[in-house]
């Protein structure tokens, strides 16, 4: 069943004329050079396209089309995205269009901020979705959390309401507690620690979802002076030092580590990505590192020869495991 409706979601999203959740999530990745001009100023990555999403429900939020049986959702990092691409708009041509939109999102994460079964308040997906195994609804992510946290935060410096920065709060605390305990945080038996996207066992450490996630807890430290959320980033960040070398291939970068016999290959999209979220982390920790296993990926999509490897595993990938 896995297989079936994973190719009838990808039917769906490429080979009919309308817009889907691909059409979201698959902008351009580039870094940001306006957001490293102040503390907190526009996010890293621009999201301008996504800032122009147009399909909204009633109240003006952003819906994804998952087509098929989930349908249109509201998906809490698409609208922290949508709204962190708005305020980098606002911030450049202060259109109070633009400023309508991204409180319009901060506002939506305020309210819709809920409890999970222990108490942790998280940004639930009420929908059903297909990873390793299917998860249900209600299930929640690090990738929300971070990005829900990073646009609180800026809604909380440009008007000074603290209902912003009190949910911004109440979020970060999922970052604090392991998953087992109703948090988003894993640790490995070398102790590093692993903000996970998908909450799944074993867990897979999406290399995106994770960096996305800890810019979170970058902002977080920033907007609060928390020595704690500070000290957390920089676990993180040597988690990632620690092991971007799994995430290589010599020839491409990987997805996760889901440690399957044939691993998950990221496809040229999230590569990109992945390039675009090491130059900022360089930029946000200093750590030359970041900048070399840029460049060094960025080499191998100048290669036709390793794009063409790289689809062919990523292909085979798919006919195995979806």
């Amino acid at each position: 069943m896995g297989r079936l409706s994973y190719y009838r979601r990808v039917f769906a999203a490429y080979l009919t004329p309308a817009s889907s959740q691909l059409t979201f999530w698959h902008d351009l990745p580039d870094v940001n050079t306006h957001s490293f001009s102040q503390l907190l100023g526009e996010y890293y990555m621009s999201f301008v396209q996504k800032a122009d999403h147009s399909t909204v429900d009633h109240s003006g939020i952003p819906v994804l089309d998952y087509r098929g049986e989930i349908g249109r959702q509201h998906n809490p990092i698409a609208i922290a995205q949508w709204g962190l691409g708005n305020f980098n708009l606002f911030q450049r041509d202060r259109n109070p269009l633009h400023r309508q939109k991204f409180l319009l999102a901060a506002d939506w994460l305020v309210h819709e901020l809920e409890p999970n079964s222990h108490g942790i308040p998280v940004w639930n997906h009420h929908f059903d979705w297909e990873y390793r195994s299917t998860l249900k609804a209600p299930w929640y992510s690090a990738l929300a959390q971070g990005q829900g946290i990073s646009l609180l935060v800026r809604a909380h410096q440009h008007t000074r309401e603290s209902r912003y920065l009190f949910a911004a709060e109440r979020a970060f605390q999922s970052f604090q507690l392991p998953v087992e305990q109703g948090g988003i945080t894993y640790t490995d038996q070398a102790g590093n620690i692993w903000f996970e996207e998908y909450l799944v066992s074993p867990p897979t450490h999406i290399l995106n979802g994770f960096i996305w996630a800890a810019w979170g807890v970058h902002d977080f430290a920033l907007a609060t002076g928390s020595s704690s959320a500070a000290s957390l980033f920089d676990r993180a960040a040597q988690t990632l030092l620690a092991n971007l070398a799994r995430y290589d291939l010599g020839f491409w970068s990987l997805y996760e580590l889901a440690g399957l016999p044939l691993p998950m290959l990221a496809s040229p999209f999230y590569h990109r990505l992945h390039i675009a979220q090491l130059r900022i982390m360089q930029r946000l920790t200093g750590q030359v590192e970041f900048q070399d296993y840029a460049d060094r990926w960025q080499r191998y999509a100048a290669s036709s020869l390793k794009r063409t490897r790289a689809l062919a595993l990523k292909s085979a990938f798919k006919l195995c495991y979806y």
